[in-house]
Parts: structure tokens; sequence; C-alpha cells
């Protein structure tokens, strides 16, 4: 069996056990959404992202939050990127399956000015339902006005006959959850285009003190090959440290982690260490950048 490990974190919330309040409400810049901004190849080193949908918040273990990927990212470059697929099994594989497709100038356009027409213009009511500990949904997109984005408590989640929401609240929601499904339709249709597996230059490395849950599901501890961990605090409240590997050291982890679990023992320097492992996106280049989850 197979399933997003992004999603499954929306349909398992309610069973974590620690976690931070999702922000309710509207988030981003003012400006007239009008139109998408022009598709242009970006000429900075670092890519211009044109769509971006991402989970904030929720009732899940506060450690997990820096390492959560974006549910989908598209860039000006036409590049695409999202989870894929894993098998449900425990404990799962410590990388994450990032797939990525290549979208024309056209197809870019139509998904901004799709998000637009679904409702991602700062200021859109969608309501709070009467849930709670739920991810909210945030999702920003460039248009000709400037950066357009709104967050939405339980887009998915929220019950139809929510007497919390309005019927124009929830038409606005179901618009806007028929959206997102439309992104993740796009990547299930391997023919158009087909995803191939995302190739990051640079992977985060979030270590935290080994805790042994006393059931052998991590089996033996393996050797870290690169830079000693833990790296520095990303997060000293949660003892949450960090360290980026790249080129020729990054090979050499990657090599490991496709044989790990995510409940691996990782030694080094004598103490044994828990690991998450977070590929950058292309506009990501330090640990840093993933303070922005939070």
């Amino acid at each position: 069996m197979t399933t997003n490990r992004g999603l499954m974190t929306a349909v398992a919330v309610p069973l974590l056990l620690l976690g931070a309040c999702a922000r309710p409400g509207v988030a981003g810049e003012a400006g007239s959404p009008g139109s998408a901004a022009p598709v242009t190849e970006s000429t900075t080193t670092t890519p211009t992202i044109a769509l971006r949908v991402e989970y904030r918040g929720g009732f899940v273990p506060a450690e997990t939050i820096p390492s959560r990927i974006p549910l989908f990212t598209v860039y000006t470059d036409g590049r695409a990127i999202t989870e894929g697929p894993v098998t449900l099994i425990y404990p799962g594989p410590a990388l994450p399956n990032l797939q990525e497709i290549k979208l024309s100038a056209a197809q870019v356009r139509e998904l901004t000015d799709a998000a637009v027409a679904a409702g991602v213009r700062s200021g859109s009511d969608f309501g709070t339902p009467g849930v709670a500990d739920i991810p909210s949904t945030r999702i920003s997109v460039v248009t000709a006005g400037g950066e357009q984005s709104v967050e939405v408590m339980a887009l998915s989640e929220a019950r139809p006959d929510d007497a919390s929401l309005s019927p124009a609240q929830q038409a606005a929601r179901k618009k806007l959850s028929e959206f997102v499904k439309s992104l993740h339709d796009l990547f299930a249709d391997a023919a158009s285009p087909a995803a191939q597996p995302y190739q990051a230059e640079k992977v985060a490395v979030l270590a935290s003190p080994y805790q042994d849950t006393g059931d052998g599901a991590g089996g033996d501890p393996v050797t870290w090959p690169a830079a000693e961990l833990p790296g520095a605090f990303l997060n000293q409240d949660l003892r949450i440290n960090c360290l980026t590997v790249e080129g020729a050291a990054k090979d050499k982890v990657l090599a490991l982690a496709k044989q790990a679990s995510e409940r691996t023992p990782w030694e080094s320097a004598g103490k044994k260490w828990q690991i998450r492992f977070r590929p950058l996106l292309p506009d990501e280049k330090q640990c840093a950048d993933l303070r922005r989850q939070a």
C-alpha cells in the first residue's frame, strides 16, 4: 500500500501528541491580484516561486515541522516539485520521495491563473470551521499585482454542514479544494509529463538525540559518514540541530539513507542521533530556510 506522507500528516494529526497551533485566517502581501505575472526564466541564483501550497501548524509533533515538505512548489522556470507516494509501513523510509516534473511556460501561467480564479487573493474569506488541531493550508501565487496568499484552516476536513461557516465560505472552500486536487491530478498523470525523482543539490540533516523506544524498530546503528553530527541549533528549545551535506558527502549519506528507516540510529562522535532528512528545494540554500515552516 502506498500513500503520500504529506497527506498522511493531515489525516493523522488528531492522533499525534505534541504540536503547534495552526494559524487560521489570511496571510500575504496586499496588491491587486489581476492575472499571473509573466513567466520568465530565472536569472538569479535563487529560483523564483510561481506557486506554492504547504501545510502550516496543526497538532503535530513540533520537532517534525522543520522537515515538513511543501505539498507543491512550482517555479517560474517550469520546475514543479511534490512529495510522491511512499509505502505505508513502520518504520517508514528515511528519505522522502520527492518527485519533479517540467512544465511549459504556458502550463505555469495556466496554474497561476487557476489559483487566482480559485480564490487565492489576499483578503479572501474562507471562514474558521468548528474544528481544532488540523493544519491550515497556505497557498501563495505570484501575480502581476504582487504575491497573493491565503491560509485556510482545515481546508479539506471541515464538515459540509459546519455551522461556523456561511454558505459563501463553504462554496469558496470547495472551489479552493478542487484547485488543490487538480495539482494532485497533474502529478498523478504520468504521461503529461512523466515525473522524475528530484535531485537536490543539498540535503538538510535534522538531528536530535536518539530516543530508544524499546521496540527494536530502529535496527542496528549506522556510522555517520559526513561532518560530525549534530550541527548547529535550528531550534534550541526542541533540541533540533541541523547541518547540510552536498557533493561527495551528500552522495555517501544518501547511499546509506536509502537502506535506512526513519527510526535508524546514526552514530557520530560516540553518540546516537535520530535524523530527519530534508532535501532542500531550489529556493532553499541553508538550514535557516527551514525556519519558515514554524
